[in-house]
């Protein structure tokens, strides 16, 4: 099982969708989390240490998470996904999107 990690701001929007749109993704399991302190849900070291593979959706959430957790990524694949702040839960152009950036890399 592939253990993959979705982050962005808040996971209010954006990782939530992505965690729920391959939750049923064969050979994955799946967590999201954020980046800021008033994040629904707000990363943690343990959450790093347990993905193989993590996805960002922007550049500047791979420089904070390279800043604030630097030691837990060794050997981790980090992945931008480059989408931006512009969209709301489960909205269709997000759930395209990640549908077509996600699954390249988990093969």
């Amino acid at each position: 099982m592939l253990r993959v990690l979705f982050i962005c701001s808040r996971n209010r929007l954006r990782s939530p969708t992505a965690e729920r749109v391959f939750s049923t993704f064969p050979g994955i399991e799946v967590d999201s989390a954020g980046l800021a302190p008033d994040a629904e849900c707000q990363l943690s070291v343990d959450q790093v240490e347990w993905a193989e593979i993590i996805f960002v959706m922007e550049r500047a959430h791979r420089t904070k998470l390279m800043q604030q957790f630097r030691r837990s990524l060794n050997g981790k694949k980090v992945i931008c996904l480059d989408i931006p702040d512009n969209y709301e839960f489960m909205q269709p152009g997000l759930v395209t999107l990640l549908e077509r950036k996600v699954p390249p890399h988990l093969r």
